[in-house]
């Protein structure tokens, strides 16, 4: 009878220290190239958002230019609306006023609100403050000069007057 025949011990495989450090560099090599793509993917959209606000936000320096012109409109339509020689006057103003805010606002731009509100310090510029029998505390009692959003962003505030209550 043979006997049982001991198993042949594998040779344990010899690693070459060359073969070791190049796939580290491998794996190094392979993590910066993800991380560039990462990157360039990220600088792309970035680059497409800010592309998206250019935009529309391009038009906002004419606008800014135009809003003291329409400011000066909405004054002299509102001494004009007092004296009756100029009524007829007063009305082509005010076509032509609205023709203008039609104009910007099929651009983006919106009147912010403000008579009668809560002032809102990112809304509203307090000009003044007054007593008020009427209008509560710390709410706007009237806009002295309008304010202006250009696609959901801040323009120019509105400059308001706010009430500090019923006089002592």
């Amino acid at each position: 009878m043979d006997a049982p025949q001991e198993p042949i011990p594998e040779a344990t495989p010899v690693i070459d220290p060359r073969v070791v450090e190049l796939e580290a560099e491998v794996a190094r090599l392979r993590d910066a190239v993800l991380r560039a793509q990462a990157d360039q993917q990220n600088q792309a959209r970035r680059h497409q958002r800010d592309l998206v606000d250019l935009r529309k936000f391009a038009a906002s320096p004419v606008i800014e230019d135009i809003l003291p012109a329409l400011d000066s409109l909405r004054i002299g339509l509102e001494s004009a609306s007092t004296q009756a020689s100029a009524a007829a006057v007063a009305t082509g103003f005010a076509m032509a006023v609205q023709q203008l805010r039609s104009a910007l606002s099929s651009h983006g731009l919106i009147e912010v609100e403000a008579a009668g509100l809560v002032f809102d310090p990112s809304r509203h510029e307090a000009l003044s403050q007054e007593t008020s029998d009427v209008i509560a505390e710390g709410n706007v009692v009237r806009v002295l000069r309008s304010g202006w959003m250009l696609n959901d962003r801040l323009l120019r505030p509105a400059g308001v007057v706010v009430s500090k209550g019923p006089a002592a």
